[in-house]
C-alpha cells in the first residue's frame, strides 16, 4: 500500500527555515541546558514532557507541558503522553501545501519547527541486568514515533537525536534558521537511531536463539580512513554500537590508526589475551611472528614476554603491531623504542612508559577499554551474505593446566611438567596462526612459526626454518591433524621433542608410528584451530 501522491507543482520551495516552535523530549540530558537556554534567548517557545519540561523549568526558562497543548494528561504512567493529534499533525503538516496549512487552522494546531529527541535506554537498561519487565519499560514507543515522523516531514522540520548536533542548530538558530541540507542530514541520523534502537528491541527479544531468523548489525561511522587494505581502496571505521574492542581504543599517541593497523591490532590482540599470564604477541600482516609469556622469575614479566616474542624473528617484527595483555612497563617501552614499530596496543600505560614512547612519533599507541573482551560470535561477509559463527576462544579464566586434562597420550612417554607448559602454550598460540600453521616453542615462546601454506608439509618446513638451531629441543603444535606422516617426520628431524596435535586422520596410525619409531611424545587434542 503506498502513501498519497501529490502533484510536485503544488509544492513551494523551503530552504531556510526559522525555528519559532520546539517540541523537546529527552532521555539524555547532556546540553540540554544550553540548548533550552538559547533557544528560549531566541524567543522559541519550548514544548516538553516530564522531567525534560522540569529540568527547563528549573533552570528558569519558559517551556510548556505537551498535555497543555493536547489537553490530555500524560497517562498509564508515561507510556501515553505525545500519542496525539496536536502533536503530530504539528510535526507531520507539510507546509508547502497550502491545504495542509488550512488544515492546521481549522484544527487550532501550532505547527514545529524543531523537534529534540533521544529515546529511553534501553541499551543501558539491559546491560545493567535488569528484570525483562524493568527492560520492556525502556521501549520506546512515543519518541521514535515523533523521531521518524520529523525526520519525513524534514522538508518542513529539523530533527535532533544526538547532543552533537546542539551546537549547530544553536547556530542555526542565530543566524536565521535551518537549511533544507542540514534538515536532511538530520533526518538521515534520526532515521539511523531509530533502526539502531530497534534493532537492539529486537535482538533482545531474540537474544537465547543462538542464530535467528533475522541477525542486526548496528554501527556508527568512527572516522573515514585514508584508504583501505591498499592505497586504491577507499575506507572507514564503523563502531559497533555497545562495542569494547579495538575500534572503541584510545589513540594515546602516533599518527591516525590505517586500515591495515586496525586489522594487524585486532589479530595481536587476539594472540595475546588468549594467556592468563603476562603475553606479548608481534604481528605482522594478521599472522604472528613471535608469541610468548613472560618468565615466572622476571622481575618485569610484561617485558620479558616482549623479549621473548621478538627474538622469534626479530627481522620480521621490523614494522609489526604489538599487542600486550598487560600495562606496558618503562622497561618494555625502552626494547619497543629500540625497534621500528607501527602500532602498540595495550590495556594501559604506565607513565614514565607513554612519556617515553610519545617520543616515537611514528608509533601508534592504543589504549583498550577498561571493558575490553572478546565477542563471544564472529561475523564475516562473504559476497551476497554473511558467515556468523561461534568465536574459538580459549577459556580466559581456566587454569593453567586445565586444557591439557583432556588431552589423549598416542606416543611415547608423558611429557614433564615443564614440558607439558610449553606444549599448551604453543597449542594456544597456534591458534592464532593462519591455517595451515605449525608453531615451535620453547620456554614459554614461540621459536618458529610456518604459516598460511596451502599444505601442511611446507608450513613444517617453514617453522624448522624459522627456528634453525631452535627446532632442537623444542615442541610443536599443529593446529589440525597431519594428513600424512611426512609433515611429521620434518618435525623429528629437526630434533622436535613433543607434538601436539588434534588427531583424527584417516592415517592417524601411520603417523603415531612415526612419531613411536622416534621416541617422540604426542597427544592429540580431539579439537582442531583452523584460522582462515
Amino acid at each position: 500500500m503506498s502513501g498519497p501522491s501529490h502533484d510536485p507543482s503544488l509544492y513551494n520551495h523551503r530552504d531556510l527555515i526559522p525555528v519559532r516552535r520546539a517540541l523537546i523530549s529527552v532521555s539524555d540530558k547532556t546540553g540540554l541546558l544550553d540548548l533550552a537556554g538559547a533557544l528560549s534567548a531566541a524567543g522559541v517557545e519550548l514544548i516538553s514532557t516530564g522531567s525534560t519540561a522540569q529540568t527547563i523549568r528549573d533552570a528558569g526558562h519558559a517551556v510548556k507541558d505537551v498535555s497543555e497543548i493536547t489537553g490530555f494528561p500524560e497517562s498509564l504512567d508515561g507510556r501515553v503522553k505525545t500519542l496525539h493529534p496536536s502533536v503530530h499533525a504539528g510535526i507531520l503538516a507539510d507546509l508547502r501545501l497550502q491545504t495542509h496549512a488550512d488544515q492546521l487552522d481549522e484544527l487550532g494546531i501550532k505547527s514545529f519547527d524543531l523537534v529534540v529527541v533521544n529515546l529511553y535506554p534501553f541499551r543501558e537498561t539491559v546491560a545493567s541486568g535488569a528484570a525483562d519487565s524493568d527492560v520492556i519499560e525502556q521501549i520506546d514507543i512515543g519518541g521514535p514515533a515523533m523521531v521518524r515522523a520529523s525526520a519525513k516531514n524534514h522538508a518542513n522540520v529539523a530533527i535532533v537525536v544526538s547532543p552533537a548536533r546542539y551546537g549547530e542548530i544553536m547556530e542555526a538558530v542565530a543566524t536565521g534558521g535551518t537549511t533544507i541540507n542540514q534538515r536532511r542530514s538530520l533526518a538521515a541520523e534520526a532515521f539511523a537511531h531509530t533502526a539502531a534502537y530497534d534493532s537492539a528491541v529486537s535482538s533482545w527479544f531474540v537474544r537465547d536463539e543462538k542464530f535467528p531468523e533475522t541477525f542486526s548489525v548496528s554501527a556508527q561511522r568512527g572516522s573515514v580512513l585514508r584508504y583501505g587494505e591498499n592505497s586504491h581502496q577507499e575506507a572507514a571505521l564503523y563502531l559497533e554500537q555497545g562495542g569494547h574492542g579495538i575500534a572503541q581504543s584510545t589513540l594515546l599517541g602516533g599518527k591516525e590508526m590505517s586500515y591495515n593497523n586496525f586489522v594487524d591490532a585486532d589479530a595481536a590482540v587476539r594472540a595475546a589475551y588468549d594467556f592468563i599470564n603476562p603475553a606479548v604477541a608481534i604481528i605482522k600482516h594478521a599472522n604472528p611472528c613471535g608469541i610468548a609469556v613472560g618468565r615466572d622469575k622476571a622481575v618485569d614479566q610484561i617485558a620479558s614476554a616482549h623479549r621473548l616474542a621478538h627474538e622469534c624473528d626479530p627481522v620480521s617484527a621490523f614494522g609489526g603491531v604489538i599487542a600486550a595483555n598487560r600495562p606496558v612497563t618503562l622497561k618494555m617501552a625502552e626494547q619497543v623504542s629500540e625497534v621500528f614499530t607501527e602500532v602498540l596496543v595495550a590495556p594501559d600505560f604506565d607513565d614514565d612508559a607513554l612519556t617515553l614512547l610519545r617520543t616515537k612519533k611514528n608509533l601508534r599507541l592504543l589504549r583498550l577499554p577498561e571493558n575490553f573482551g572478546r565477542e563471544a560470535t564472529e561475523l564475516r561477509q562473504i559476497s551476497g551474505g554473511f558467515l556468523l559463527q561461534d568465536a574459538d576462544l580459549f577459556d580466559p579464566d581456566a587454569e593453567v593446566g586445565a586444557l591439557r586434562s583432556s588431552w589423549q597420550l598416542v606416543s611415547g612417554e608423558p611429557a614433564d611438567k615443564e614440558t607439558l607448559v610449553d606444549l599448551e602454550f604453543a597449542w594456544k598460540a597456534c591458534r592464532s596462526v593462519k591455517s595451515n600453521a605449525i608453531l615451535l616453542a620453547h620456554n614459554g615462546a614461540s621459536v618458529g612459526v610456518g604459516m598460511g601454506q596451502v599444505n601442511r608439509v611446507d608450513s613444517c618446513h617453514l617453522a624448522v626454518n624459522r627456528a634453525g638451531d631452535r627446532a632442537a629441543g623444542s615442541v610443536a603444535a599443529s593446529d589440525a591433524f597431519f594428513p600424512f606422516a611426512d609433515g611429521l617426520q620434518v618435525l623429528l628431524a629437526a630434533g622436535v621433542k613433543a607434538v601436539v596435535q588434534p588427531g583424527g586422520s584417516v592415517r592417524d596410525e601411520e603417523v603415531i608410528a612415526a612419531a613411536q619409531k622416534a621416541g617422540v611424545t604426542m597427544y592429540f587434542t580431539g579439537e582442531r584451530h583452523f584460522f582462515h
